[in-house]
């Protein structure tokens, strides 16, 4: 039986588990600086993402971390997805895509504009993926980023 739920604070360590096991997939395992405390406090307490979990047979399988944006252009929030992540074993049951179903609907009950995220340009696999729910990539746009030290060095 799979299902999808919304997770809660005692979901924490498993959405921490479920992270580092999405960056020793994307090759980004010493990249993940946070640790269960802080998930709990920015997620639960601060409200700054939100998490769904996939589970098939109450055994959690995948999850989805996603936040609202907002649209100058649009003038609607958008719903960014951040990560989605389904275990090794249990892809090619649409999971994946049942986790993106639900986020659909997600944002369509906020009156979203538009759902965005990004994809390693290596990751072949989930750029498939994206397409075959006719999702198209934003070609003429990149990615920039500020991290904590630049952050703070700009701010200084």
């Amino acid at each position: 039986m799979f299902q999808i739920r919304k997770a809660n604070p005692e979901d924490s360590q498993l959405i921490f588990d479920l992270i580092k096991k999405l960056a020793v997939y994307e090759k980004m395992e010493n990249d993940v600086v946070t640790n269960v405390e802080e998930l709990l406090e920015n997620i639960f307490t601060k409200k700054y993402a939100e998490v769904i979990i996939a589970e098939e047979d109450e055994k959690p399988v995948g999850f989805a971390l996603y936040f609202f944006n907002f649209s100058t252009f649009v003038g609607k929030p958008g719903l960014y997805l951040e990560d989605l992540f389904v275990e090794p074993e249990y892809r090619g049951k649409g999971y994946g895509k049942k986790l993106f179903v639900e986020l659909s609907k997600i944002a369509k009950s906020q009156n979203c504009g538009r759902m965005e995220w990004s994809v390693l340009n290596w990751n072949t696999p989930a750029i498939d993926f994206y397409k075959s729910l006719q999702a198209k990539p934003m070609e003429e746009w990149s990615v920039y980023r500020l991290d904590k030290k630049g952050i703070a060095n700009l701010a200084e």
